[in-house]
């Protein structure tokens, strides 16, 4: 599968920031306990103060975790064997290794071996859709994805490295490219390039330092294809060079930190707090993805939504356009 410029032809390809804290699956020391934030109810698991406020662990095992004065808390310990899983893929996939077991939990290897884990499990709706789980602090904890394709496997932003979960990608057969969708989510891609022999996506718009050795630097406005089935569109406004991933036969739209569900509400967000660019520059870019048919939104952080048709997609970005400019 290779990279086709559409309206704008790719650049040629050159040669080819924040501390990760490691999950330690030990028991609870006295140490740790008194770092036990006390919103958290009795039992086995807890977070600790170290919590990043990055919501993973909230849409990951929802039963178990909510937000209680600004950091994640356990509200009901889990009441059930799914549960109890879920709560341990979150504390697997906490960036600061902040979720807590009072004791080593038994199942963890079966946890860790459950990773990338399928998007849509229930359904099967998204086939070849996975999460990558082990979020990482250097990009507050976004949400890395990799979609397995006949052509060739694509890993979407960058998860923490950890060399368990590079061998479960491979047995799904790797990653051919790692699209990176901006600069604030690219954490440990040095790494997986390195380990998986892929080639890196990003704009030109975000290369800095850490990113001037990507192999492919997207030049212009777009649209670029992947294939046949992946577009990639910009759009800028949270930086300069972002970019979702459009993945036409499944219409899913990854969409970085462009836009995301709000936690508080089914309403969508854009985070103008954390955008670095215009305001007025990322409305427009929501304005373009009105014509991108898709009813899979998967972002960079917080909660998947899955809309009934284009047109309730649509409803819910006009909506999002109406409060942002009214």
């Amino acid at each position: 599968m290779a990279l086709l410029g559409a309206a704008t032809s790719l650049a040629t390809p050159t040669a080819p920031r924040r501390r990760v804290v490691p999950f330690r699956a030990t028991a609870s020391p006295p140490a740790l306990d008194r770092r036990r934030r006390p919103q958290n109810v009795p039992g086995e698991f807890f977070v600790d103060h170290r919590c990043i406020d990055c919501q993973t662990c909230r849409w990951m095992a929802p039963e178990v975790f909510k937000r209680v004065d600004g950091q994640a808390a356990v509200a009901a310990q889990p009441s059930s064997q799914e549960e109890r899983t879920k709560a341990l893929q979150a504390l697997l996939s906490c960036p600061t290794s902040s979720i807590h077991t009072d004791k080593p939990p038994k199942d963890i290897l079966q946890v860790h071996n459950m990773f990338p884990l399928p998007v849509d499990v229930d359904q099967n709706l998204l086939p070849g859709v996975y999460l990558c789980g082990y979020h990482s602090e250097h990009s507050f904890g976004a949400t890395s994805y990799l979609v397995t394709h006949p052509q060739g496997n694509i890993l979407i932003d960058s998860p923490r490295y950890t060399p368990r979960l590079a061998d479960n990608i491979e047995r799904l057969g790797g990653a051919l490219y790692m699209f990176l969708t901006h600069i604030d989510d690219v954490a440990d891609h040095r790494k997986w390039a390195e380990r998986l022999k892929c080639e890196r996506i990003i704009h030109s718009g975000d290369i800095e330092e850490g990113t001037a050795d990507v192999e492919w630097k997207l030049d212009g406005n777009g649209p670029w294809n992947i294939g046949t089935d992946f577009e990639l569109i910009h759009t800028p406004g949270h930086t300069q060079g972002s970019v979702c991933l459009y993945y036409k036969p499944l219409k899913v739209l990854f969409t970085g930190d462009h836009v995301a569900k709000s936690e508080e509400s089914d309403d969508l967000n854009l985070f103008l707090i954390y955008s670095k660019q215009s305001v007025s520059l990322q409305l427009d870019s929501i304005r373009k993805l009105l014509g991108v048919e898709f009813e899979w939104l998967l972002p960079g952080h917080g909660y998947r939504i899955k809309y009934k048709d284009v047109q309730a997609k649509n409803a819910a970005m006009e909506f999002l356009l109406a409060n942002y400019t009214s």
